[in-house]
């Protein structure tokens, strides 16, 4: 915001001018990594990452300390001037959730207003600006929401990798591994899935045995997108997407009547197939992008 100083502050020809700054921090929190954009009206002032956070997995304390070992001191010329936080978050779902993000975010960078929401309101307005439409994340899980362009009117729970997660990456590794456990998967996919890593103790030791098995069970998405010709593959990742459509968005109301948007890895690398299976299932594909920051910027911009 600028004042322009008139007389009799009007010297030498020239107006004073004073800036006022009002700068907001945008936020974007998955579990693995942070993606941090001070914004000074539309313009990007500042650009960072941090490790993830997760309210359910870590606490006020530890959050507070990395935000100020990693980010407070790339902020620390600007702090003074930042009015606002919208911060999206993975475990954002409960209000004692969102205040202990809220707590850590004051404690670390100072009394400044903060706004904590989950990560899908992040998805809903990244992808559909002000506009109605089902927004999806397709990224290591999966989840959904019908969103009139203000709120999140409908939301199909995700219960995470154990039971659900439709069409995401956990999902996609989960369905892969059962048939290779179970003898199912094709001779020279299997040969080429035991090459890149995926053998029986390796896999039932990362994923019983060490921290974020759904990280680990979404890496055999890469493998997947590399092998994605084979038929046996395809038809994996076909049964996948079509559940997505099924379980998640099929469950809207309506839901045929709006466009399917989607944020997340999953969702880009794949996208081909996912419209392939939408167009078979009678939806029909809107934006589709890799992160929501880029959708968060031009909406908190307007």
């Amino acid at each position: 915001m600028w004042l322009i100083l008139k007389p009799p502050l009007f010297r030498g020809g020239f107006f004073l001018f004073i800036c006022f700054y009002m700068l907001q921090l945008i936020v974007d929190s998955g579990s693995t990594k942070t993606d941090w954009v001070l914004l000074n009206a539309s313009t990007q002032i500042l650009q960072a990452n941090s490790i993830g956070f997760n309210p359910y997995f870590q606490s006020i304390d530890f959050i507070a300390s990395e935000i100020e070992a990693q980010i407070k001191p790339l902020l620390a010329a600007h702090l003074a001037n930042i009015k606002t936080i919208h911060y999206y978050g993975t475990g954002c779902s409960t209000e004692e959730n969102c205040l202990m993000i809220k707590t850590a975010l004051q404690k670390s960078l100072g009394n400044i207003s903060c706004f904590v929401e989950h990560d899908l309101l992040a998805a809903a307005r990244a992808l559909c600006q002000h506009e109605w439409g089902i927004a999806g994340i397709l990224g290591t899980g999966s989840n959904s929401c019908l969103y009139d362009g203000k709120v999140i009117l409908e939301n199909v729970p995700s219960a995470g990798y154990l039971w659900s997660d439709y069409g995401g990456g956990s999902q996609i590794g989960k369905f892969m591994m059962r048939d290779y456990f179970e003898g199912k998967m094709p001779e020279d996919i299997k040969i080429a899935f035991e090459a890149a890593g995926y053998t029986k103790e390796v896999i039932l030791n990362n994923v019983y045995k060490k921290p974020v098995p759904s990280k680990y069970l979404a890496s055999v998405s890469d493998f997947a997108s590399k092998h994605i010709q084979h038929p046996f593959v395809l038809k994996i990742l076909k049964e996948c997407f079509r559940s997505f459509f099924a379980e998640q968005i099929g469950k809207y109301s309506n839901a045929r009547l709006y466009k399917v948007h989607t944020v997340g890895s999953i969702g880009f690398y794949f996208k081909d197939l996912i419209a392939e299976v939408a167009r078979e299932m009678g939806y029909e594909m809107g934006t589709v992008i890799k992160s929501p920051m880029e959708g968060l910027i031009k909406f908190h911009s307007t």
